[in-house]
């Protein structure tokens, strides 16, 4: 079976169109199982949960209150093997043209040089990783050629 993957870079700019915020610089992690998404204001509260991505440090804050009932939990583990538990929820993220529905953890990120990290669960299947390059799309540069993979069979 032969796939098409789209090459990106080691960092992409990824939108969250539905809830209107643009070209938000992500550090691509073929490390991270999970994705993660900077949010604040996290709040669980009879079933439901409330949150706002990022926050007014940066300049992706719209202040807008996001609220869910379809969330769960994620244990994760750091480099350095610290377990963190953390809220999980599904987005829709754009990264490079394409529309990928996909589990975040939310967690505080502001340190972060980066407000969102794209993990296993976005790239596979999907995307080829050239770590010697950064923001194929927003450079200017044409859509990268897909890549083809052969599956073989075990």
């Amino acid at each position: 079976m032969i796939r098409q993957l789209d090459v990106i870079g080691n960092t992409e700019v990824a939108t969250f169109r539905e809830l209107g915020i643009y070209d938000v610089p992500s550090r691509i992690d073929t490390g991270a199982k999970t994705s993660s998404v900077w949010a604040s204001n996290i709040k669980e509260n009879d079933g439901n949960l409330r949150f706002t991505l990022f926050n007014v440090q940066s300049k992706h804050y719209t202040g807008d209150i996001i609220k869910t009932r379809d969330f769960g939990y994620r244990a994760i583990s750091s480099s350095n093997g610290h377990v963190e538990n953390r809220y999980a929820v599904r987005l829709l993220i754009n990264i490079l043209g394409r529309n990928i529905r996909a589990t975040f953890t939310l967690a505080n990120r502001s340190t972060q040089a980066y407000p969102v990290l794209v993990g296993r669960n976005i790239l596979r299947g999907k995307f080829m990783v050239d770590v010697t390059r950064e923001n194929v799309l927003s450079k200017g540069q044409q859509r990268p050629q897909r890549q083809q993979l052969t599956d073989k069979a075990e």
